[in-house]
């Protein structure tokens, strides 16, 4: 009987810790939105800004929740070399694109910030299909089980 153990190539892990370290910003950026935007520094904000705030229901703060934590802890579980990263990644994209779709269609952000408005959301989603793809390719390849 033989054992064959296919070696993980060194860019794997560079583009995990990458990843890594944007679900981290990911958590902070949570964290800020959900945390610290409150009270006063919320009033120190332009009034349509405030404004915008107020357009964002409990429910999308949920899926930025469960997006951000998602997507962190499905990138752990990658280093770990685990398969269930592909659910936890993928279960981080939907909650991406309900959030982005709130953000994007249901309130006045395009107005507020004008077309700056698209590149951040665009780029999440980007990164997050490419989570789910690098996750499923990592398996393929037998270099998570």
């Amino acid at each position: 009987m033989t054992t064959s153990s296919q070696k993980i190539p060194t860019w794997f892990w560079i583009i995990s810790i990458v990843l890594l370290l944007w679900n981290l910003m990911g958590i902070g950026s949570f964290v800020f939105h959900s945390l610290v935007m409150k009270g006063e520094a919320l009033a120190g904000l332009p009034e349509n800004e405030r404004a915008l705030y107020g357009e964002y229901p409990l429910w999308t703060h949920i899926a930025f929740g469960v997006a951000t934590i998602g997507a962190l802890l499905a990138n752990i579980l990658l280093l770990a070399k685990k398969k269930s990263a592909i659910t936890l990644f993928l279960i981080s994209l939907i909650a991406i694109l309900i959030q982005m779709f709130q953000n994007l269609f249901l309130t006045s952000a395009a107005e507020v910030y004008g077309n700056a408005t698209y590149v951040m959301p665009v780029l999440v989603i980007i990164i997050a299909i490419f989570e789910v793809w690098f996750s499923k390719f990592a398996y393929r390849k037998s270099w998570i089980k």
